[in-house]
Parts: structure tokens; C-alpha cells; sequence
């Protein structure tokens, strides 16, 4: 896992390399001072019996020694600010790459890939985890180099003052040790649990802002607020447990260096009245015993900060670990070797194609598919809800493979082909096809980015979507809000049918992509792909007989099955489900007015 995270430093090895360097004077020079302060005092305090210093020897001793101190406090307060930097530099570009590299990771993803981890934990994964991740790293490169160092050097500079008292400290550390360590192993549970209840939470914001329009329509507004405050109450309630339990370290910490102070003094003030009981130890005194006691703090603190490093590496290892299952999680669906770079053309074929999305899944979503489609054909596809219409199409830009079988494309397996190239020749109209927010030009050269103002009125004349951009104020410099929420349904499909007629497919689907546009609109567009892109092989999946009926091939899928196949006319002479299709539409439409001309249903 840490190596796997490592990999996003990439440039900022410098300042992360830098940074402990930094640390390490920092806390030499902090060790260094106790000592001089108690040189200090023990130079200006006379020997028993012995007459106080003049007043200038004991300046130049001040002097001296304050110089001394200075010199320390300042290179210490230099180093601790410039390790303060670099540590910034490097945990802001780390957590930086660390979101780039996850999200160029997620744009890898199959749609297998991405169902498997879950839109919301993804995100959490993308912002909560990469923040708690962050701020270890830059803890690591600061505490945890200083806290050792100056822990160690605390041990060597007390039992240089007075080893029989530092043993003092060195008895309670391993009490302290096992406190923490005790403390670490009860909390780790909690937040394994956390995470996993943030993701509930981001779904729950995710399912109600997207599905705001539905909420307010059914007035359920308080059904989700109560649905959010459960999600929200959940992870209140798992980081208060594990609160309440690490904030006994504080407590805890303070009692074990109090004690250890009064030791210290209590032994130390005996050691002062009789010398005798230090005889080993000659020269002890108020010096000594003041930078022992700085000492014992300073380590003491040292776990103290150990603690709380621990609880952050608690948080972030289960965060660290989520991310690194993302980055180290291969797509399904990746480019081959010696792929293949160019597609012939635009015909389709399924060769005993059987299709299931999950190992564990008892039933093939689709069974037994064998069709051929040539370059140029319109196919329509019809079937009830379920019968894996969206499936079968899905199969052949390879947003997912066939279980078993094979799909060919051009006359190649799609297994063979380049992924960029292939998915430029396929494009998708899919029924959840989106706008993304920017201007109307900006969404349609999403198809070609390359496309002339010229090109961009003729596809949506095509798609029959000029006409209502035109009449914007801003005609194609209108801002599209995210999702395209300020066009209507049609609207939308018009532009996204358009976006994908610019990249100029040899095969271009429509995934139920004119169901919110009128009849007759439906009919522009496909007289309008019939005139103007009669070598592009166009597949329809359709609700409406009539978007399909003129179809030269119309697929009826039912359980995943193809239970029909064959033009409008041998399938009413058949007397099957089209035709049954065709007469229950035809008498309802009769039944029904029709729709304004260009207008959306």
C-alpha cells in the first residue's frame, strides 16, 4: 500500500527528502539547549564555600552562554520553519498527484470497474481519503522524524546529566507504550466502519441532489432529510466512540509526566541536601536538575505526539488503503498489445455472444445473440423492460465484453482494437446521456474538438436541434448549467445526438435517444440520417414501432433472447410480439393527439 502511494510524489522527492533534514537540526538544536541552560547556571552559581563571581565574569558567562542559546533557539525556529514549507510543498503536490492519478485511474474504468467500488465511494475515496492521506504525509515527514530523534536524544543528554534518574523515564515508557498501543488496537474497528458509513452518506447527497426534480415532485423532501440525518448520525455516533477512548491519552500522557517530574525532584532535591547519596555523580545541582526535568518533558511529550500520530495514521491507513485498491485495481477492459488502429467499416457481428455481468450472477443477461449487421444497415432494436436491449449495444464500443463469444466490428474481433479508436468509430447516444456544463459549442465538440462553427450547424440541423438553439439569445454560445438542466428532455437528446453525429462514427447508436421528442420530429432525424449518413450503420433502440418500422433489420429481444428478427413486413406477416407491438401503438396513437410539430413529448 505505501509504495503504491509513494508513486504519487513523483516530483516533490525534493522537498519530502529535504523537509526531515530540517527536522533533524530542529531537534538536535532543541536538545541542546537544556544542556547550556544548565551549564549556564551551574557557571554563575557559586560552589559551596565559595565567593559569588564579580559582576563582569558573570556578565561575559551570560553573555557567552546566552549567545549560545540564541544561536540554538534561532537555527531551531529557521530549520522548524523551513521544514514547515517544504512539508507543505510536498503533502499539497503529493495529495495533488494522488487525485490526478485516482481520477485518471477512474477514467480507465469499465462500467464493471466502476460498479464494483460505487459512484459515492469512489468520491469519498477522491476527497475525504486523499485529505486524511495528506495530512499523515505531511505528519510523517515532520513528527514522525522529530519525535524519535528527539526522543533518542533526550535519553543520551539525561543520561549524561544523571543516569540514575533517566532510568526513571526509561522505566515508564514501556507502561506508556503499551497505553497507546492499547488504545490504537480499540479505535482501528471504528474507523474501518467510519469509512465505509461516509460512503452510505455521499450517497445519499448524491442520490438526492441528482434526484432533486423527482423529491420535490413527490414531496418527500422530509423522507430524505431523515434519511441523511440517519446516515449522518451514524458516523456522528462511531467517531464520538472512538473519541471519547483516544481522548484518554491526553489525561493519561499528563499523569505519567507529572509523576515522573515529582520523582525526579524528590530524588534530585535528596541528591542536593546530601551529595553524599550522588557521590558517583559529583557536581549536581539546580542546572542538572532543571535540565533533567526538560529532558523528562521533552520525551514524555515525544510519546504524547506519538499518540496522536497514531491515531492520524489510524484514520489514514484505512483511507491509504482505499485509495491504493483503486490505483491498484486494473480495468477489465483495457487496449491489447499490437492493437489494431484503424476500423474498415461499419459492420456489426455477434457470434454466439452469452453475456452476464458478475461471475456470482445466476443468469446470463443476454443468451445465445448471433447477428450481423452490414455497413450502412439501420437496425431497430424493440423489447419490453429488461430484455437487455442496453446491454446488447453496450457490447460493441466494449464499455463491457461478452462472457462468451465474440463481437466483431468491421470484420474485427473488438477485443483487438486499439480502445481509443474503436469507441471514435462507435459512438453512443446512451439513455442517461448527459450535458456537462459550458456553452452549447463547448458540449457539442465534446464529438470534435477540432469541428468549424459550419460543422456544428450542420449536425444539429441533422439532429433537428437548430432551430430551438437559434432561438436562445446567445444561439450556440448558451450556457448549458450542469446536466443540462436548463434545456428541456428533448432538447437535451437533440444535442447529444448531434454531438455524436460530429465525430463522424462508421457506427452511430441511439439508446432510446428520441423518446422525449415528438413523432415527427423522431421522423426529421431519421430521414435526416438517411440522406446524409447512409454509410454510417445506425442501430435505434426504440419504445416506438414507428422510429423504427422503416428499420431494414428490427431485432425483438425478450429475457435476453433474440425471439424475432426481420424488416417491418415479415414481421407483421409473422404475426409475433412486433406485430402485436405495432397494433396495440398504432390503436393508442390513433387514440391520441398529436404533438405540436418539433415539440417535445
Amino acid at each position: 500500500m505505501v509504495k503504491t502511494l509513494l508513486k504519487s510524489v513523483r516530483e516533490y522527492k525534493k522537498p519530502a527528502i529535504i523537509t526531515p533534514i530540517f527536522m533533524v537540526l530542529e531537534a538536535f538544536c532543541e536538545c541542546l539547549i537544556p544542556f547550556f541552560m544548565a551549564e549556564l547556571i551551574t557557571a554563575i552559581k557559586p560552589a559551596p564555600g565559595a565567593a559569588p563571581l564579580p559582576a563582569d565574569e558573570a556578565l561575559q558567562v551570560v553573555l557567552y552562554y546566552g549567545a549560545i542559546l540564541v544561536f540554538l533557539a534561532a537555527v531551531s525556529l529557521t530549520s522548524g520553519v523551513l521544514a514547515g514549507r517544504f512539508a507543505a510543498t510536498a503533502s499539497c503536490g503529493f495529495a495533488k498527484n494522488l487525485r490526478h492519478d485516482l481520477f485518471n485511474k477512474v477514467q480507465r474504468f469499465s462500467f464493471a470497474n466502476v460498479d464494483r467500488f460505487s459512484t459515492s465511494s469512489l468520491v469519498t475515496r477522491l476527497t475525504t481519503d486523499v485529505t486524511n492521506v495528506q495530512q499523515s504525509f505531511q505528519m510523517c515527514l515532520r513528527i514522525v522524524i522529530r519525535v524519535p530523534l528527539q526522543f533518542i536524544f533526550a535519553i543520551i543528554m539525561s543520561f549524561t546529566i544523571n543516569p540514575k534518574l533517566a532510568w526513571i523515564f526509561v522505566t515508564i515508557v514501556p507502561f506508556l507504550a503499551l497505553i497507546i498501543i492499547s488504545i490504537m488496537r480499540f479505535v482501528m474497528p471504528f474507523f474501518k466502519r467510519i469509512f465505509k458509513k461516509y460512503d452510505a452518506l455521499n450517497e445519499s447527497v448524491q442520490e438526492n441532489v441528482g434526484g432533486i426534480r423527482v423529491v420535490k415532485s413527490f414531496v418527500r423532501e422530509d423522507y430524505e432529510t431523515e434519511k441523511f440525518k440517519k446516515a449522518a448520525g451514524q458516523v456522528r455516533d462511531d467517531f464520538t466512540r472512538a473519541e471519547k477512548v483516544i481522548a484518554l491519552n491526553g489525561p493519561v500522557m499528563t499523569l505519567f509526566i507529572n509523576f515522573a517530574s515529582i520523582l525526579i525532584s524528590a530524588f534530585a532535591a535528596y541528591a542536593i541536601i546530601d551529595p553524599s547519596f550522588w557521590a558517583a555523580y559529583p557536581g549536581f545541582g539546580e542546572g542538572q536538575l532543571s535540565a533533567l526535568i526538560s529532558y523528562g518533558i521533552q520525551m514524555l511529550s515525544c510519546l504524547m505526539m506519538f499518540s496522536m500520530i497514531f491515531v492520524m495514521l489510524s484514520m489514514s491507513l484505512e483511507g491509504g488503503r482505499r485509495i491504493a485498491e483503486v490505483l491498484n485495481c486494473e480495468s477489465d477492459i483495457v487496449s491489447p498489445e499490437n492493437a489494431v488502429t484503424e476500423v474498415k467499416d461499419g459492420s456489426v457481428r455477434f457470434e454466439d455472444v452469452r453475456f452476464k455481468y458478475s461471475v456470482a450472477a445466476g443468469k446470463y443477461a443476454l443468451d445465445d445473440i448471433d447477428l450481423e449487421i452490414a455497413s450502412g444497415e439501420t437496425v431497430g432494436i424493440l423489447g419490453g423492460t429488461g430484455a437487455s436491449k442496453t446491454t446488447l449495444i453496450q457490447l460493441i464500443p466494449r464499455l463491457y465484453d461478452a462472457t462468451e463469444g465474440a463481437v466483431y466490428v468491421g470484420g474485427v474481433n473488438v477485443k483487438d482494437y486499439d480502445l481509443d479508436v474503436l469507441r471514435k468509430e462507435v459512438a453512443v447516444v446512451l439513455q442517461k446521456n448527459v450535458l456537462f456544463s459550458g456553452t452549447i459549442k463547448e458540449n457539442l465538440r465534446w464529438g470534435n474538438p477540432d469541428a468549424s462553427d459550419e460543422e456544428l450547424v450542420r449536425v444539429c440541423k441533422l439532429a433537428q436541434a437548430h432551430e430551438f438553439i437559434e432561438s436562445f439569445p446567445d444561439g450556440y454560445d448558451t450556457y448549458i448549467e450542469q446536466g443540462g438542466t436548463n434545456v428541456s428532455g428533448g432538447q437535451k437528446q437533440r444535442l447529444c445526438i448531434a454531438r455524436a453525429i460530429l465525430r463522424k462514427p462508421k457506427v452511430l447508436i441511439l439508446d432510446d435517444s428520441t423518446s422525449a421528442v415528438d413523432t415527427k420530429t423522431d421522423a426529421f432525424i431519421r430521414q435526416a440520417f438517411a440522406e446524409e449518413i447512409p454509410d454510417t450503420t445506425k442501430i435505434i433502440i426504440a419504445q416506438r414501432v414507428g422510429s423504427v418500422e422503416k428499420a431494414d433489420k428490427i431485432l425483438v429481444l425478450e429475457g435476453g433472447k433474440i425471439v424475432e428478427m426481420g424488416n417491418h413486413e415479415a414481421l407483421m406477416a409473422k404475426g409475433g410480439i412486433y406485430r402485436e407491438i405495432y397494433e396495440a401503438q398504432t390503436k393508442s396513437k390513433g387514440d391520441a393527439p398529436e404533438t405540436e410539430e418539433g415539440g417535445d413529448e
